[in-house]
C-alpha cells in the first residue's frame, strides 16, 4: 500500500500539479492580502520601509520557505507523509524530550487554525469597500462585513460533514487563477516603476532592521508571508514531494511579482500614509475589482478548508500516536484519507466566530497572527536537526551550520512576535488546552502502562484447555477475543486471566488475544499469528499505521477468514462441522476498562495527571467505539484500577 501511494505521488502529471496548487497552497498564496500592509501599518511611506519589507518578505521566502521547507524539511518524509508528527515518529526513539517539543508544536500548529480563516476571508470581503455602491456599506469592523466573514466561515465549517470530494475538483483551476491574476498585476505595477527591482537587493532588509526606528520589530509583520510553509510539509502525503517543488517554482514567482507590485505601487502613489487603504487591491483596475474580491475570497476559503482538513488530520495522528484522547472519526467520502471529526469542527469553528468578533477587522487581526506558527517552526527545527543526524547521517558540523542559521532566523521572528502576546491573550487559554490536553494524555498513559501486570500464557494454557472441555460450565461464546497490550506473543496482562477464571469462568472453544501494534509508519496494515494451543489458544499481532483508522472487528474477521481458508482454524460450528443452523460462528470481544479506585493515594502531581486523564477518558470515545467494534459482539467489564493503596491502617475490634 505504501509502495503504491509512493509511486502514485511521485507522478508529475497536470491533474497532480492542479492538485498540489488547490491543497497546499491557500495559506502562504492568500498572504499578499496582509503582508505588505502590515509592514507599512500606519508608518509614513518611504523607500527605507518600502523597500527594506519587502526585500525582507523576499528573502524570508528564500530561507524559511524555499531552503528550509522546499529542500530540507520535504526530504523528512515517513514514507510520503509529512507533517510533525510524522517527523517525530520518525525520530522519537533518538530522544525522550522531542515528546514535549512536538507537544508544543502541534499545539501552536492547531492554534494557529482559528485565525487564518478569519483574517484571510476578512481581508478578502473588506475589499468590497473599494466597489462602487459598496464604499458605505462594506465598512472593516462594520456590522454587515462582520456578518458576511461568520457567515462564510460558519457555512464552511457547516459543510464539512459532507466531505469535499466534490467541490474539491475546482480547488485547483480557481489557485491557477488566483496565482495568475496576483502575478498579472503585479507585473503591471513593476512596468510602471520599474526601480522597485532593486528592493531584491538584502541591504535593504538590513536597513530597514539596523537602521529604521523599531525596525526589528516590523519582523513580527513579515512573518505573516511564511505563515503557510509549515503546510507545505504537512500535505506532502497528499501531494508528493515533486509536484510540491514543481508547483512552488510558479507560486513563488507569482508571490514575489505581487508582493513587487505593489511596493512599486507604493513607491508612485503619491501619499505619505496608507489612510485604510490595501495595497493588494491597489493594484487591481477598478474595472477588475469586483471579480478579483471574488476571486480572492474562493482562494481564502480554499485556504480555510486546507488549515481544517489539515487540523483534522492532525488529531487523527495525535490518537494514534496517543497525544490525543479517542474522539468520533468519521469518513464523508470515498476519498481516501478524507476524514471528519465533529469535536475539532465545532472547536475550531468556535474559535474563528470568537477571533472575528473580538477582532472585527482584519488589520486587528494582523497584530495577534504569527506568533504560534513562529514557535511550529521552531519545534520543526529541533526534529528536523535529530531526522539530519539520525536518519540522514549528515556529518555534526553541517547539522550545526543548518541549525543555527534557522535558529537566528526563527528566534529573532519569535522575539519580534512576542510583542504581540497582549493582542493575543484569548489565544493562550486555547493553546493552554490543547498543550494541558496532550500532555496528560501521553504522560499519564506512561503511568498507567507501568502498573500494568504482564503474566507469562504458558502458564495457564494447561488451565485454559482444562476450562474450554468442561461441559459442566455454561459456554460463555464459541469465540471469546480480548484486547492485549502485550508486545511479547507468550505474554499476557494479568487482568485479562482474571477475566476468564474469576467469577463466572468464561468457557469457549477457541480464546484470542489481540494485540494492536500502532506503528510508525503511516499505512501500514499487517498481522502475525502464534498458535500458543493448536486451535484453542491464539495470539495476533495486528499491525496499524498511524494514519489508518483501527477498524478492529473488520480486520480480525478478515484474519478469521484467512486462516480458515489456509486450513490454519476450525470455526467449531458443530462437532460434526455442520452449519445448518449457524452459517457464522459466535464472537465476543471482552473489553476491559479501568476506573480509578477510591483506594489509591498518590502525590500531588501524579494524582491530578491521572485523576485528569481518565477525566478526558470518560469524555472521549469508548474501547468499544474507538476500535470499531460492534456493540452486539462486546462484553464490557470494569475494573477498578489500583496504583498506590493505603493499607497503612489500624483497624481495631471492639469486643462485646
Amino acid at each position: 500500500m505504501d509502495k503504491v501511494k509512493k509511486n502514485i505521488n511521485s507522478k508529475i502529471t497536470t491533474a497532480s500539479l492542479l492538485v498540489a496548487l488547490g491543497i497546499i497552497y491557500g495559506d502562504i498564496g492568500t498572504s499578499p492580502l496582509y503582508a505588505l500592509r502590515a509592514v507599512i501599518g500606519n508608518r509614513p511611506i518611504d523607500p527605507i520601509l518600502v523597500y527594506g519589507g519587502f526585500s525582507c518578505i523576499f528573502w524570508t521566502l528564500v530561507f524559511q520557505t524555499s531552503i528550509k521547507y522546499i529542500w530540507l524539511t520535504l526530504q523528512a518524509d515517513n514514507q510520503g507523509e509529512g507533517g510533525i508528527f510524522s517527523l517525530y515518529a520518525l525520530v522519537h526513539r533518538y530522544g525522550k524530550k522531542l515528546v514535549i517539543v512536538t507537544i508544543l508544536g502541534a499545539t501552536t500548529l492547531l492554534a494557529d487554525g482559528i485565525i487564518t480563516p478569519p483574517i484571510s476571508v476578512a481581508s478578502a470581503i473588506e475589499g468590497l469597500g473599494m466597489v462602487k455602491g459598496f464604499e458605505t456599506t462594506i465598512i472593516p469592523g462594520n456590522f454587515l462585513t462582520v456578518g458576511i466573514v461568520i457567515f462564510i466561515i460558519s457555512t464552511l465549517f457547516f459543510f464539512q460533514r459532507f466531505g469535499t470530494q466534490i467541490i474539491g475538483k475546482f480547488f485547483g483551476p480557481i489557485m491557477v487563477i488566483w496565482f495568475s491574476m496576483i502575478l498579472i498585476f503585479g507585473l503591471k505595477e513593476i512596468i510602471l516603476f520599474p526601480e522597485v527591482l532593486k528592493a531584491l537587493n538584502p541591504i535593504y532588509a538590513y536597513q530597514l532592521l539596523v537602521n529604521y526606528p523599531n525596525g526589528f520589530w516590523l519582523l513580527g509583520a513579515v512573518f505573516l508571508c511564511t505563515t503557510g510553509a509549515e503546510a507545505l510539509y504537512s500535505d506532502l502525503g497528499h501531494c508528493g514531494i515533486k509536484n510540491i517543488r514543481y508547483t512552488w517554482v510558479f507560486v513563488k514567482i507569482s508571490l514575489v511579482t505581487c508582493y513587487l507590485g505593489q511596493a512599486a505601487w507604493l513607491m508612485h502613489q503619491g501619499q505619505t500614509l496608507l489612510n485604510g487603504r490595501n495595497p493588494f487591491f491597489e493594484v487591481i483596475p477598478h474595472w477588475f475589482l469586483l471579480p478579483s474580491i471574488i476571486i480572492a475570497t474562493l482562494a481564502t476559503i480554499i485556504a480555510s478548508q486546507a488549515l481544517i482538513s489539515g487540523s483534522f488530520t492532525l488529531i487523527s495522528e495525535a490518537m494514534n500516536l496517543n497525544f490525543w484522547p479517542r474522539v468520533a472519526v468519521r469518513q464523508p467520502s470515498e476519498t481516501k484519507g478524507q476524514i471528519y471529526i465533529p469535536s475539532v469542527n465545532y472547536l475550531l469553528w468556535f474559535g474563528c466566530i470568537l477571533m472575528v468578533i473580538y477582532f472585527k477587522e482584519s488589520s486587528h487581526m494582523e497584530a495577534a497572527y504569527g506568533f504560534s506558527i513562529t514557535i511550529t517552526m521552531m519545534m520543526t527545527t529541533v526534529l528536523l536537526s535529530y531526522f539530519m543526524i539520525y536518519r540522514l547521517k549528515w556529518k555534526k558540523i553541517y547539522v550545526i551550520g543548518i541549525l543555527l542559521l534557522f535558529s537566528i532566523i526563527e528566534i529573532s521572528f519569535f522575539i519580534a512576535n512576542v510583542a504581540k502576546i497582549k493582542e493575543r491573550w484569548m489565544f493562550l487559554f486555547f493553546e493552554l488546552l490543547i498543550f494541558m490536553t496532550m500532555y496528560i494524555w501521553f504522560y499519564a498513559r506512561k503511568i498507567n502502562n507501568r502498573y500494568i501486570k504482564y503474566i507469562d500464557t504458558g502458564k495457564y494454557t494447561n488451565l485454559i484447555t482444562e476450562l474450554s472441555n468442561d461441559d459442566a460450565i455454561p459456554k460463555f461464546s464459541t469465540h471469546v477475543i480480548y484486547l492485549s497490550k502485550a508486545n511479547n506473543r507468550h505474554q499476557i496482562e494479568e487482568k485479562i486471566i482474571n477475566s476468564i477464571f474469576a467469577k463466572k469462568p468464561k468457557r469457549a472453544d477457541v480464546y484470542w488475544f489481540l494485540h494492536i501494534n500502532r506503528t510508525d509508519q503511516p499505512y501500514t496494515l499487517s498481522y502475525d499469528v502464534s498458535e500458543l494451543v493448536e486451535d484453542k489458544v491464539i495470539k495476533i499481532n495486528l499491525h496499524i499505521g498511524f494514519r489508518i483508522q483501527p477498524k478492529t472487528e473488520m480486520y480480525f474477521k478478515r484474519i478469521v477468514q484467512e486462516l480458515v481458508a489456509k486450513k490454519e482454524l476450525n470455526l467449531h460450528f458443530r462437532a460434526d462441522g455442520s452449519t445448518k443452523y449457524n452459517p457464522e460462528p459466535d464472537f465476543k470481544f471482552v473489553v476491559i476498562e479501568k476506573f480509578l479506585s477510591v483506594e489509591n493515594e498518590f502525590a500531588l502531581g501524579e494524582g491530578l495527571l491521572l485523576t485528569s486523564y481518565f477525566m478526558l477518558k470518560r469524555m472521549g470515545l469508548s474501547d468499544q467505539k474507538a476500535f470499531g467494534l460492534d456493540k452486539s459482539d462486546v462484553e464490557l467489564e470494569l475494573i477498578p484500577l489500583i496504583y498506590h493503596a493505603n493499607n497503612d491502617f489500624k483497624l481495631t475490634r471492639i469486643e462485646k
